[in-house]
């Protein structure tokens, strides 16, 4: 069963916080295959707050997202969302608190192609068998630029828009953290600020908590703060980010990677 942390351990997350790991480790393969991912990452992020991660290409960026998300299990340590552990448990129970709490936004927007963006913005409410308020769901959807599109297929967008689809039906499950994996790879300039500056209005408007893998530094400049990892391990933390800032320290990452955040 899941269970939320008692505050009264050592180990539980101070209240603001929306997302806690505590070692968490994560090993592909064995024997002399065997690839460590994360070794022993303890990192914790406060409520209605926008991080972005980076790291090299096998830092473990994308493996800590989806351990972080519920997606994965780690082999160890403790994963918390919201104050509740989501390291334990069945898989169907994690899939119902990942409905009601997660938030996700792919690269790839895995938008689904016959249905129109209304109907891509409320499916997540339907798998999740939740009352569905199509008022509020155009309502996001004109927030976000698409309120003359509700009845638009995917392929009848920009990929900019899509992607804007992709944070409208994040957001209309009211998520507690939105994860959002590589959001502006496969955009244009235009585009990728868009969809930046609506990852920026979902934490300061709607008071979510953002999480972004990215390996762009311009992209990481809208985050209030950038963690590094390199190696599977943390690498280090920097607030106010800039791209100038982002691009020197991801220069010197492997100055120390043994730095908690």
């Amino acid at each position: 069963m899941f269970r939320r942390t008692s505050r009264r351990t050592n180990e539980s997350e101070p209240a603001q916080e929306a997302l806690r790991l505590v070692k968490v480790g994560k090993t592909y393969g064995a024997g002399e295959s065997a690839v460590t991912a994360l070794d022993g990452v303890s990192l914790g992020l406060a409520r209605g707050s926008f991080t972005a991660v980076m790291g090299p290409s096998g830092s473990g960026k994308s493996t800590l997202l989806r351990c972080a998300a519920g997606l994965e299990r780690p082999d160890s340590g403790i994963v918390r969302v919201d104050g509740v552990e989501v390291t334990g448990g069945g898989e169907a129970e994690l899939t119902r608190f990942r409905r009601g709490r997660i938030g996700f936004v792919f690269q790839q927007y895995n938008l689904l192609p016959t249905l129109t963006v209304a109907q891509n913005t409320i499916l997540p409410l339907k798998l999740a068998g939740r009352r569905v308020d199509r008022a509020r769901a155009r309502e996001i959807l004109t927030a976000v630029g698409l309120g003359d599109r509700l009845g638009s297929l995917p392929d009848q967008l920009s990929g900019g828009q899509q992607q804007r689809v992709a944070i409208a039906r994040a957001l209309v499950a009211e998520p507690r953290v939105i994860f959002a994996d590589e959001p502006t790879g496969a955009l244009d300039s235009r585009g990728a600020r868009d969809v930046l500056r609506l990852l920026q209005e979902a934490v300061r408007v709607h008071g979510r908590t953002v999480v972004m893998v990215t390996h762009d530094p311009l992209a990481a400049s809208y985050a209030d703060a950038v963690v590094f990892l390199a190696d599977g391990r943390m690498a280090g933390r920097l607030p106010a980010p800039t791209a100038d800032a982002v691009a020197e320290r991801l220069a010197h990452l492997g100055d120390d990677t043994r730095v908690g955040v």
